[in-house]
């Protein structure tokens, strides 16, 4: 997009509306769009932030996350238009297909982390 064009930022009542339709676990607060991903150990919750920021800057499109021991948020805002955008929700949507993806449900090759070992316990999948 370049510089002179403007972003559509959307009012708080259209932002309601696609994350109840498009992100039924994100919330709109503050001026964000944000997510709370529970973990389950302190590897997990950095494996979470590096694949957020993977996708943040391959998108160039940077949230901002703050996290614990066993939690990361994820908050997304277009600080350029100052508003939520077009380009806050199509990284929400793919942070939360990649970070909710559980290979085991869609069958094939890959199995997923077993779901009955706690050693290997990962996300806290809703």
């Amino acid at each position: 997009m370049s510089e002179t064009a403007r972003e559509k930022v959307y009012s708080e009542a259209e932002i309601a509306d696609r994350l109840e339709k498009e992100l039924p676990k994100w919330r709109y607060e503050n001026g964000w769009i944000r997510r709370k991903y529970k973990t389950h150990s302190w590897k997990s919750t950095l494996m979470v932030i590096n694949t957020v920021g993977h996708l943040a800057e391959a998108a160039w499109h940077h949230p901002d996350i703050t996290a614990s021991y066993a939690w990361v948020e994820v908050r997304l805002m277009n600080h350029a238009a100052k508003g939520i955008t077009d380009k806050d929700f199509e990284l929400a949507k793919k942070i939360e297909d990649v970070v909710q993806w559980q290979p085991a449900k869609e069958g094939g090759a890959l199995e997923g982390t077993p779901p009955t070992d706690q050693r290997f316990a990962y996300i806290k999948y809703d």
